[in-house]
């Protein structure tokens, strides 16, 4: 039986966005994000990020920064009885400055890449999952991969009202955090 998973962006939906991030020590992990990620999981739901990391195409943070990043993240939230079953991030950026990854490549949201890559290694039914985000690019991301949206207003979520407005698109729900998304979350 295919699982059902709630994929998440990271800033801006479970950290404080300040721009680009190299460093846990610049981590701001929201006080709702633990007790989400919680409830998430004891309802069954597998918990996936899926984070557009264009700083290391952009030669401003490294790879293994990133991978330091999340591995202290899933650190802090197994800590606190929350889990995360994976962390999925994109290095590419069209307008990065290493060749190797200033390319257009399917992981950069607003594609469904990371999602599909996501739902191939957990055995996941896009179709009765969720894609929980702050940006348009999150709600498109997920309504491409074929998820439930929802758009919270932490991070870029006013902007991203106007921007999924602009382009004729809606997030399924919106929330005002994370922890308020739960209830739209089956």
């Amino acid at each position: 039986m295919k699982k059902i998973a709630v994929f998440l962006d990271r800033d801006g939906t479970i950290n404080k966005d300040k721009g680009y991030i190299c460093q846990y020590s610049d981590i701001e992990i929201f006080p709702f994000a633990v007790p989400a990620v919680k409830e998430i999981k004891r309802r069954g739901f597998k918990v996936l990020v899926v984070t557009n990391q264009g700083s290391i195409a952009k030669a401003i943070c490294t790879v293994e920064q990133v991978l330091d990043i999340h591995e202290q993240m899933d650190d802090y939230f197994r800590s606190r009885g929350a889990s995360i079953d994976e962390f999925y991030f994109n290095p590419y950026h069209e307008e990065g400055i290493l060749p190797q990854f200033s390319i257009k490549h399917p992981w950069r949201k607003p594609e469904p890449g990371m999602l599909l890559q996501g739902a191939l290694e957990f055995d996941i039914d896009l179709e009765k999952s969720y894609m929980v985000g702050d940006s348009a690019r999150d709600i498109i991301a997920g309504k491409r991969a074929g998820c439930k949206t929802i758009l919270v207003l932490t991070g870029h979520g006013v902007r991203a009202v106007k921007e999924l407005t602009d382009q004729n698109a809606s997030p399924d729900f919106i929330a005002p955090t994370l922890w308020d998304a739960l209830e739209f979350i089956e």
